[in-house]
């Protein structure tokens, strides 16, 4: 990263400052990393959910049908809430507002009545795929001051946060 990153003070380091000079005994880097984390994930969810908008969808719907997408599949609600990480329930209102708009059906599962698939119909196909590639450039726009090996690096470190966090709860 630059020197302007380097050297660079966030709000967060007014916070540090001021619990530092009450509490020396604080473990402040892991306060501050928090910190930052939950600053980043309201700015970085403000700016997702703005492009969203845009483009007349809400993040979750794009959740729901960039999941379909990907598993260039149909899936059962059980494996689709587990992939966006909903309850059973607000699956079900998802699916029944996406299916409203003809963005996903719902298909019987050959052989048993009782299941079903929820499937991307050819205008959830095509919504996704209009937007997916302008989701990332968004993405990327919010990361310009990194540069490649920064981007890495500030992966294999998320990454190592949330593998240690996934397996603790």
């Amino acid at each position: 990263m630059g020197e302007t990153g380097a050297q660079a003070r966030d709000a967060v380091d007014g916070f540090l400052d001021q619990w530092a000079a009450l509490r020396s005994d604080l473990d402040l880097e892991a306060m501050g990393a928090v910190g930052r984390l939950l600053r980043l994930t309201r700015l970085v969810d403000k700016e997702v959910g703005r492009y969203f908008a845009e483009h007349g969808m809400e993040r979750w719907e794009f959740d729901v049908l960039a999941t379909l997408r990907r598993s260039d599949r149909p899936l059962t609600p059980k494996e689709l809430a587990a992939s966006v990480m909903v309850s059973s329930a607000a699956l079900t209102n998802r699916i029944d507002r996406l299916a409203a708009r003809n963005l996903v059906a719902r298909e019987a599962v050959p052989g048993d009545r009782r299941s079903l698939y929820v499937t991307l119909t050819d205008a959830g196909r095509a919504l996704v795929d209009d937007t997916v590639e302008g989701h990332v450039r968004n993405e990327r726009r919010m990361l310009a001051r990194l540069d490649e090996k920064d981007c890495e690096e500030l992966n294999r470190l998320l990454r190592t946060l949330l593998v240690t966090l996934e397996g603790d709860a």
